[in-house]
């Protein structure tokens, strides 16, 4: 899950101390004079939540697959054991299980 400080982190460059209370900013801990830094609005910040989220969704898929492939010291031994056609069947059950959107 996003959070809202995911997304301040993804808008502002310099690291800032923000509170937050409910899902709203409730203070910004960092001097605009000083660092050039502008706090976002609330509504940008919700936008950057759901753009984050939408991205993370998107790639769930991937997060899938790297936690059902073998590791990378297996498939070199399936490589070298069974050759590449064996290990491409492998890798492609998963990749067949977990297709790309």
């Amino acid at each position: 899950m996003i959070t809202i400080t995911d997304a301040i982190n993804s808008l502002v460059s310099t690291k800032t101390a923000h509170y937050i209370d409910k899902g709203v900013i409730t203070g910004w801990d960092v001097a605009e004079v000083k660092t050039g830094v502008t706090q976002p609005t609330q509504a940008e910040i919700d936008a950057e939540v759901i753009r984050l989220q939408a991205d993370y969704d998107a790639k769930a898929y991937a997060r899938s697959r790297e936690a059902e492939y073998p590791s990378i010291a297996d498939q070199l031994d399936d490589i070298y054991h069974n050759g590449i056609d064996a290990w491409k069947a492998t890798i492609k059950t998963t990749k067949d299980k977990y297709p790309k959107p």
